[in-house]
């Protein structure tokens, strides 16, 4: 990046960075139909954001995905290629090739990886070293070692992998890659959704003027963008506040309506990422918070029962079988969480219990509706079964005794279950 002296740039005339942003907008948006205005939006700050990357603690990368072929995500590639500095398109590049690239003297570039889909598909192990670049980039100062054989001896060296980066792809990617990225689901053009061809040697130029007014303006104000924290929408924090942090910068720096623009198009953008896919893990938690119900505590045999009959679930196939009591401890243990003995009726079972779930559920599900044990505990609305530790046995509210099988209360043809079912 070129420096520019105190004195140029207070005899410099004032850039005007919102009207520079909002023709990079009007530009992409005639070859793009994005999902979403957010998403658009968030596009349009990316590419500016990679033409001040010494400014940045971490870059975002952004990430087109889409279930089907024909949704848009390479020609998003294609448009920001002129808009960013130093664009290498990574398809089919060897990681030597690209490690050597992110680590020239020549500058950053700025990756464009369509097909990313490849790299972390079937094939994932084939590609390690492609995938540790793309996991650790994102970090300014991040490097890469690797060791050089020059003759007899083994030298080791370091290699920069900070850069910004583009990707596209079918499906989803790891976590690894998708809690550092902006997340635009890209869709199939609906018939009323029109957008211009995409003619490089036609539209070229216009993107190069809009790059170098970009680059221009980024540069007057690089030293201002070092060490500043802009505000972060509520909501918006820790890892999703990396993701956010530069290119919220840059529509601050920006001013106008960009800002509120900005911070509206992180809070839908997260909100939706929150509705992907979740990993196994947290969907236990979830599932396993539907199935607890208000209930204190539940044999191992009556949640795995639960599990099994929520619809979309995927406990009843897992590799051709369902969830059996060792798997179901497997995933609660990484999360601290351990079986316990129980009591129902004048007998004793294995289980879990809620005061047992509930940090997990607080920690690992967002907007639970768990409220404290102590509460919970107050206001329940039918025993099930109980801690080994209370002495007071089980009755069912209808009055009748506990001696046969009840999903919920051990009483066989109980009115209050069957009610409730």
């Amino acid at each position: 990046m070129k420096v520019v002296s105190l004195e140029q740039r207070a005899t410099a005339p004032r850039i005007d960075g919102a009207a520079i942003l909002q023709d990079a907008y009007r530009y992409i948006g005639r070859f793009v139909a994005y999902p979403s205005e957010h998403a658009h939006v968030a596009h349009v700050l990316w590419i500016a954001h990679t033409h001040a990357m010494d400014a940045w603690d971490s870059t975002p990368r952004i990430a087109f995905l889409s279930p089907e072929p024909g949704s848009g995500k390479s020609r998003a590639l294609e448009v920001t290629e002129l808009l960013v500095p130093r664009a290498v398109e990574a398809v089919n590049v060897s990681p030597a090739y690209l490690f050597r690239k992110v680590g020239s003297e020549e500058g950053r570039p700025t990756v464009l990886y369509d097909e990313i889909d490849t790299v972390f598909g079937p094939k994932a192990r084939e590609n390690e070293e492609l995938r540790g670049l793309l996991n650790a980039g994102h970090r300014k100062h991040s490097v890469a070692g690797r060791c050089v054989v020059r003759g007899k001896e083994v030298f080791t060296e370091e290699l920069s992998a900070y850069c910004a980066v583009a990707l596209a792809g079918l499906g989803d990617l790891p976590d690894t890659i998708l809690t550092r990225s902006v997340i635009v689901r890209m869709r199939r053009r609906a018939p009323n959704e029109t957008v211009e061809p995409y003619r490089r040697r036609i539209n070229g130029p216009d993107a190069e003027r809009i790059a170098e007014r970009l680059q221009s303006w980024m540069e007057s104000i690089a030293d201002d963008l070092v060490d500043q924290f802009p505000e972060m929408p509520d909501g918006i924090q820790d890892r999703d506040a990396d993701v956010w942090e530069a290119l919220i910068q840059v529509a601050d720096a920006a001013g106008g309506d960009w800002p509120e623009r900005a911070r509206v198009a992180a809070v839908s953008l997260v909100a939706d990422s929150k509705q992907s896919r979740p990993s196994m893990g947290i969907q236990l938690l979830g599932d396993l918070r539907k199935v607890f119900g208000t209930r204190e505590a539940m044999t191992t045999e009556l949640i795995l029962e639960g599990l099994v009959a929520l619809e979309e679930s995927p406990w009843g196939d897992l590799r051709g079988k369902p969830m059996d009591s060792r798997g179901l401890g497997n995933k609660l243990r990484q999360y601290g969480i351990k079986p316990g003995v129980i009591r129902i009726g004048d007998t004793t079972r294995r289980g879990y219990r809620r005061a047992d779930l509930h940090d997990a559920w607080v920690r690992y599900l967002p907007s639970s509706p768990e409220r404290s044990v102590t509460s919970v505990t107050s206001e329940t609305t039918g025993p099930d079964v109980t801690d080994v530790t209370d002495v007071t046995d089980v009755t069912c509210p209808t009055g009748s005794t506990q001696n046969e099988v009840c999903p919920r209360c051990a009483n066989e043809g109980c009115d209050y279950c069957q009610s409730n079912n």
